[in-house]
Formats: structure tokens, C-alpha cells, sequence
């Protein structure tokens, strides 16, 4: 099987870019059906006929829970690489407590008994540990069987290329947290499905290969074989007979539970067979018949993204997302990516996990310590954007540098223009507050904005980066740098170090000849460096978003918190909470670096500075931990003590916490005394930084610095 599997399959660039047509497709399904997200068809119907493309325009489009799960929960292969194909539920359940904010962002928190995902997470929260956290027998038949079982497995499949059964057997795992019976059948059927695609030529070749990793007793894989049979009878293929076939038998009044996964399968499986591997119409037939659209929709864009590829995917549907991928995680950075940057790193795990090398264009453009804005994939942007209306952005394979994809800038003659990555978001970028977003900036000031492309036009044209700071609108200026005709350069930038800037966009400053039309080609925007930088709370803000009804939904700009009352409060931040309050910012891939913060504790005795932050279950802490008691943590999933010491402290007073990390090294400091020097034999090298308030204590930070290691 090894050897044949092999043979019809290879991790090269066509891998690469079936994967992103794969994933860009579950995104257009998921915004195609979100705006008629459990309305019926008589509903949909009445007011729209049939679904033919988007029916609202979202411009930059908020995070779902659709695209949170594939994009996060797979992380569980890049955290726990010593492990490959030994993962268990342990580590898929430690992953959901390290990305997934407390009862906020990421799923539908509907209430415990009500969520399927919101009564797992608080079975894992409480100490009950997978696969019983999302078991019938914990949890009954109907909480484990509703849909989530199947919209969150997209990436198993896209990391387990031209192996469906290994694709299934992972993904089980990491559905059995949350998840059982047919709901759990429904993931690894999904996962099968997409995972087959990659080497299939036929809907019903993706269908048999789904249903060759379940039990053919199941219910889920009767409903399948039942709506094949259905179709395979219908001499006049009208999908509509056959849903009307689906409402009688396997209607949502058939199911308990408000999202049962067994009706939503059965709308899957028709529109993979009337559609008849054509993108649009099935996903149109999709949306048409109503019920869970956005999920529906999405699994069904991931197989046929990438059974067709991007060239069976039109450009009215792939220009609106703009390579765009905005999620709620409670890594802020992590938060603001794209669907290009994201696909790159399903297919890189999935190198890893066939232990295979990248292909050799591809290993150029994963640097360490890097976020690198590219072009390779067919027709992504890289969410880059113009404040122009006529510029033309669009991708190319036009080279700067051989072997690559470039993108391609074209304006008619006139005024100078910005081109433009933004590195931040707010409550007015954004339609509307759909699973709670919140973010942190992907660049700091003190780190490099670098840059390749090439002047593909007739004439000069002059050239400057930048960089802007959400706080004040100032823009700090690289110089000017004149770029003769067809001529290449490398720009670089370093933003001023030691600001207390908030960058919300990168990019270039482009002032054209006045004669001449602009061509460019882009190879690459890349971020850089290690972060120096201020953080000043007078300046950060309360965000507000745009909510329905009367649901209420705000964060603190710059940060991510995942529980506690956590505001700003003239220059300091305040924090308290009745267990554990965390609140993280910074950049998530900082390495080496010093972390100082001023602290008074108000109430209680836990007050803590935290590094090399991972997520909620990662990090390092340091602080007053218990009465006259100071000391440094080490978290994963709960805290252990790596040192401390009895010192005499007051409330109300404040004391300047220090802490230096270097490699395996950790030194931690309080009023520039040293108090530990500490070596990791396994140690985190990586992470962001974050305040942490535990036992029903209250705090007050401010004055924040980060600085490089030297």
C-alpha cells in the first residue's frame, strides 16, 4: 500500500498548491453560507431562488469557528513533533486548552449540555480527560453527535495527503475530545474524503474511499450509501427531488440537538453528486438547501478545492476573500494571517509527517524567525492591498527570482500610491464581531520590513517603505530609494526601536514617473528582527465591536484575555480574577529577549509576569506567588516551580519585575536585583508575553519594555 501510495502521489509543488486551493475553497464555502446559516430551504428560496454566489459583501470578513478549528486545532502536530504518529487524546485535548479562549471566540459557546464544543472544553477545564470529555457516555448521544464533528477536520486531510486512513485514524483523535458515534464517523469520513481527493478523478472514487474508514453498519454511512443510491436511481438528476427525499427521512426533525451532523451529511453528499465536481454549482446547491451552510458549504469547497485546484474555482469568488484569513485564537498574532501563509503550513506538516523535505522552491521560503509574505501559491495576494481604486493588483508567474511567483502592481499614469499589509485589525475593519476576534500586531517597532521586487515597467520609479502607527497616524519612512526600468532591488527598513507604537500596516510609499504606467513585480514582503519596543496602556484603547441584539463584545487593544476583568485605567492596566486570569500580547515568536514591568499588587497574593508564552497551558511565569513569597513557574497545562524565595512584600507598593531569557537561560529580576538564574533542559525557546492574576487577586501593570537579549 506504502509503495503504491508513493507512486501515485509526491510532496512537490503540485501538493502545495491543491492545498490551497483545498483550503481556499472551505473559506469561500464558509462565507458563501454564513450570511444563511440555519435557514431553511423554503426561506432561502423565497427570498433568493438560488444561491449563485455571496450574498453579502463582508469586506474584510470576521473569524468563524469553521476556519478556527482546522487552523488551530491541527497544531497539535507542530507542538508535540517528538511524537508523530503517537499522538494521543491527551496532547489533541492539551491543544484545545492552549489555543482556545475561556468561554469566548473559537466555537459557539452555547452553554454546557447545549454546545457540544462548550461542554468538552469545560470537561477538559474541569479535569476530566479524552476521549471521555466528548464520549456518549459522559456526555449522552446528543451532545456528541451534533455537526462539529466533521467542520473542524479540513486540515487532517490536507496534512495527510493520498492517505485516507491514516488522514482518518489522526483526525479520530482529535474528534474524540469533543465528539462520538456518527459525529465522530462524520470527521473521519470528511478527513477521508479530502485526503483522497488529492490522487482521485471521481466524486463517487472520494465517496467509496470516505466510507472505506467507517463502519459500514453505521448510521452515518447508511445515510451516505442511501443518498448515492438515490442518485444513481434519479434518471433526471433534479437535486431538489432528492432533498426533497432528505427532508422526509433525514430531516432535521428527525435528530435531536439544535445542529445534528446526520441532516447536514446527507445535503454534503447530494451536492457532491449533482454537482458533479463543478465548484460552483455545488457549492450553489449546498447553500440552496439550507440548514448548517457555512459548514456544509465549507467541506464541500476543501474536497472539491482540492480534487479541481485553483483553476476550477472562479475569480468572483476568490478576489472578495483576498487571501485574507482573520481567527480567534487567544495568540493575537496567530490571529491575523493569511489563507496562503496558513495553506504553506498545512503542507509543511504534512512534509514532516511523511518525513519528506520540502520541495527545494519551497524550503526557501520558510526562514526561522521570519513571517514571509509571498506569492507561490496561483493567484494569491497575500492580503496585500492599494489606497487606490485603479491599481491593479494581481498574481503573476512573471519571476523576479527564478523559480518564483511574483505579484504583479499595474496603475495607469498618475499620482503616487500606497501599496500595503495590514498588521493589525479593529472593530472598524470589520462587518461584524462573528466569534469574538481579537488581536495583537504580527510587528513590533525594532523589527525589519525587507523587501524584493522589481521595476517591470518603462520607466523610474521611486520607492520608500513604511510603516504606521495606529496610536498617532505617524508614519515612520525608509529613504526614498530610485528604481530604474527593469531593474531589481532589496529593500529594508528597521522601524525606530524603543517606541510605544501600535503598527497596523506595512508597505510602500511608490511615486511614479509622471509619463509613464507603473508595472511592478513583488517577489516577497518579509517581517524580520527581534521586537524593541514600549508599551504604554495610556495609549491603548477599549475596542468595541459591532454585535446583534444585545450581546456585548470588546477587548483591550493589543492584547488577547482569555478570563478575569482585565481594563485599562489612566497609565496602567488593571487585572483580577476569582482562579486564573490571564492576558497575553507581544510577538508570539520572540525568542531571546529581556521583559521588564512595573507591578503594584492591590488584592490577594499571585501577581505575574509571564514569557515565552505559547498559549494558556505554555508559558513561563514570575512574580509574587503565595504570601512573602517570590518565585519562577514553568506552565504546561499546570504550573510547576523551578525556584523560590521568601521575600518580604507589600500591596499597594510597586516593584520592577525583570526577566532575561537567552536559549535554555532565565534570569529574573526584581528591582534589578537578581533573585534566579535558572537552565531549562527543555526549556520553551519561543513566545509572547503576558500578565497573569490568580486566587482572586488584583493587580496593577504598567510601564512595559521588551529588548533583545545581547
Amino acid at each position: 500500500m506504502k509503495k503504491q501510495q508513493d507512486k501515485l502521489f509526491s510532496y512537490n509543488n503540485d501538493y502545495f498548491q491543491k492545498t490551497y486551493a483545498g483550503w481556499l475553497g472551505k473559506i469561500i464555502g464558509i462565507r458563501m453560507g454564513s450570511p444563511i446559516e440555519g435557514w431553511t430551504y423554503e426561506q432561502i428560496h423565497a427570498k433568493y431562488d438560488k444561491i449563485n454566489g455571496y450574498v453579502k459583501d463582508y469586506n474584510d470578513y470576521a473569524a468563524d469557528d469553521d476556519s478556527n478549528g482546522p487552523l488551530f486545532l491541527i497544531r497539535s502536530l507542530y507542538d508535540y513533533p517528538e511524537l508523530g504518529e503517537k499522538i494521543s487524546e491527551r496532547e489533541m485535548a492539551e491543544t484545545w486548552l492552549n489555543y482556545v479562549p475561556y468561554h469566548h471566540g473559537f466555537f459557539w459557546w452555547g452553554g454546557y449540555g447545549i454546545s457540544t464544543e462548550n461542554t468538552a472544553y469545560d470537561n477538559l477545564a474541569a479535569g476530566i480527560s479524552a476521549p471521555l470529555s466528548g464520549s456518549i457516555a459522559l456526555n449522552g448521544i446528543t451532545r456528541a453527535e451534533q455537526i462539529g464533528g466533521q467542520i473542524f477536520v479540513d486540515s487532517w486531510g490536507f496534512v495527510f495527503p493520498a492517505a485516507p486512513e491514516k488522514a482518518a485514524a489522526t483526525a479520530k483523535k482529535m474528534i474524540r475530545v469533543s465528539h462520538d458515534g456518527n459525529a465522530l464517523y462524520g470527521g473521519m469520513f470528511i478527513a477521508a474524503c479530502i485526503s483522497a481527493a488529492y490522487t482521485a478523478s471521481t466524486i463517487d472514487e472520494i465517496i467509496k474511499k470516505g466510507l472505506s474508514v467507517i463502519p459500514t453498519d453505521c448510521h452515518y454511512a447508511e445515510v451516505v450509501s442511501d443518498i448515492k443510491r438515490f442518485y444513481e436511481s434519479d434518471t433526471e438528476k433534479k437535486w431538489t427531488k432528492c432533498f426533497q427525499y432528505i427532508q422526509k427521512h433525514y430531516g432535521y426533525d428527525k435528530y435531536p440537538g439544535s445542529c445534528h451532523i446526520i441532516p447536514n451529511t446527507a445535503v454534503i453528499i447530494l451536492s457532491l453528486l449533482y454537482g458533479d465536481k463543478d465548484f460552483r454549482e455545488s457549492l450553489s446547491i449546498c447553500n440552496t438547501c439550507g440548514w448548517d451552510t457555512d459548514c456544509n458549504s465549507g467541506n464541500i469547497g476543501a474536497i472539491l478545492g482540492v480534487l479541481g485546484g485553483i483553476e476550477t474555482i472562479d475569480d468572483d469568488l476568490i478576489l472578495p476573500v483576498k487571501d485574507l484569513l482573520l481567527a480567534s485564537s487567544i495568540i493575537g498574532n496567530l490571529n491575523i494571517t493569511t489563507v496562503s501563509t496558513s495553506a504553506q503550513f498545512f503542507c509543511s506538516l504534512g512534509c514532516r509527517q511523511a518525513h519528506k523535505p520540502l520541495p527545494e522552491e519551497w524550503e526557501k521560503r520558510e526562514k526561522q524567525n521570519c513571517h514571509i509574505i509571498h506569492f507561490d501559491f496561483k493567484k494569491s495576494t497575500g492580503a496585500i492591498r492599494s489606497n487606490a481604486p485603479d491599481v491593479q493588483i494581481t498574481n503573476s508567474d512573471e519571476s523576479v527570482i527564478d523559480g518564483h511567483r511574483s505579484l504583479l502592481i499595474q496603475k495607469k499614469e498618475g499620482n503616487s500610491f500606497d501599496l500595503y499589509y495590514k498588521t493589525y485589525y479593529t472593530p472598524d475593519d470589520l462587518e461584524d464581531s462573528r466569534y469574538d476576534p481579537a488581536f495583537t500586531p504580527v510587528i513590533f517597532p525594532g523589527q525589519t520590513i525587507e523587501a524584493v521586487l522589481k521595476n517591470a515597467g518603462d520607466g523610474p520609479v521611486k520607492i520608500s517603505l513604511f510603516a504606521t502607527d495606529k496610536h498617532t497616524g505617524y508614519q515612520y519612512k525608509a529613504p526614498v530609494t530610485s528604481v530604474p526600468e527593469q531593474s531589481i532591488v532589496n529593500l529594508s527598513y528597521r522601524i525606530p526601536q524603543g517606541t510605544d507604537a501600535l503598527i497596523e500596516k506595512i508597505g510602500f510609499k511608490i511615486v511614479p514617473a509622471a509619463t509613464h504606467k507603473t508595472r511592478l513585480l513583488l517577489d516577497n514582503l518579509t517581517i524580520a528582527g527581534k521586537p524593541d519596543y514600549k508599551m504604554d496602556f495610556a495609549k491603548e484603547k477599549i475596542e468595541k465591536y459591532k454585535t446583534t441584539g444585545t450581546s456585548i463584545h470588546q477587548e483591550l487593544s493589543c492584547c488577547t484575555i482569555s478570563k478575569g476583568l482585565w481594563e485599562y485605567k489612566e497609565d496602567y492596566l488593571s487585572g483580577s480574577c476569582a482562579d486564573r486570569g490571564d492576558l497575553l500580547t507581544g510577538y508570539y515568536y520572540g525568542k531571546d529577549y529581556q521583559f521588564s514591568c512595573m507591578i503594584a499588587p492591590i488584592a490577594g497574593n499571585y501577581h505575574l509576569i509571564n514569557f515565552r508564552v505559547q498559549g494558556l497551558a505554555r508559558c513561563y511565569s514570575f512574580g509574587f506567588y503565595g504570601e512573602n513569597t517570590i518565585a519562577l513557574l514553568k506552565k504546561k497545562n499546570s504550573d510547576s516551580i523551578m525556584a523560590k524565595k521568601e521575600i518580604v512584600w507589600e500591596k499597594g507598593k510597586e516593584y520592577q519585575f525583570s526577566v532575561s531569557v537567552k536559549n535554555s537561560f532565565i534570569k529574573a529580576y526584581i528591582d534589578d536585583q537578581l533573585l534566579f538564574t535558572v537552565t531549562d533542559s527543555n526549556p520553551y525557546l519561543y513566545g509572547q508575553i503576558g500578565m497573569t492574576v490568580l486566587h482572586g487577586s488584583h493587580c496593577h501593570y504598567r510601564a512595559v519594555e521588551i529588548k533583545p537579549t545581547t
